[in-house]
């Protein structure tokens, strides 16, 4: 007997309410990575620009992700690590907590456990404040979005 069988006919349905907004983020993700391949923000006057950057004169760790995701679209990597290396980390990890929202709204388990233990989440907190600060940094200048 498969483990499929042992599984009430409600977990195996798709169900609505979890396939709409999953479909939504999905569309919207899709829409802006359309724009994002098709407008570039390299060129002035399209995208606004960071607030963090324009209050302080520092860059944030999103500062050159648009730039980064642009040069993935266009599979340019040595650009987008250029721009924003943890972006470009982050991709792989975005696209998979899609498919395992996708795989809970369609009524399969996921691959593996979507649920991230807590000091695995302050880990990416302070690598993500570590990074915002050591581009800044003088000498750092290789981390700051090109």
């Amino acid at each position: 007997m498969s483990l499929l069988q042992h599984l009430p006919a409600s977990r195996l349905r798709p169900r609505r309410r979890e396939v709409l907004p999953t479909a939504a983020v999905t569309a919207a993700a899709a829409g802006a990575a359309t724009v994002l391949a098709t407008v570039d923000p390299n060129q002035a006057g399209h995208y606004p620009g960071c607030p963090f950057l324009l209050v302080s004169g520092l860059y944030c760790p999103g500062c050159g992700s648009l730039r980064a995701v642009h040069d993935l679209m266009h599979a340019d990597i040595a650009d987008a690590l250029a721009r924003n290396p943890l972006a470009v980390v982050a991709v792989p990890f975005l696209l998979c907590a899609l498919g395992a929202a996708w795989a809970r709204a369609l009524g399969r388990r996921p691959p593996s456990t979507t649920s991230v233990p807590a000091p695995v989440l302050w880990g990416v907190l302070v690598v993500v404040l570590a990074f915002g600060v050591l581009r800044n940094v003088p000498g750092w200048s290789w981390l700051s979005p090109a």
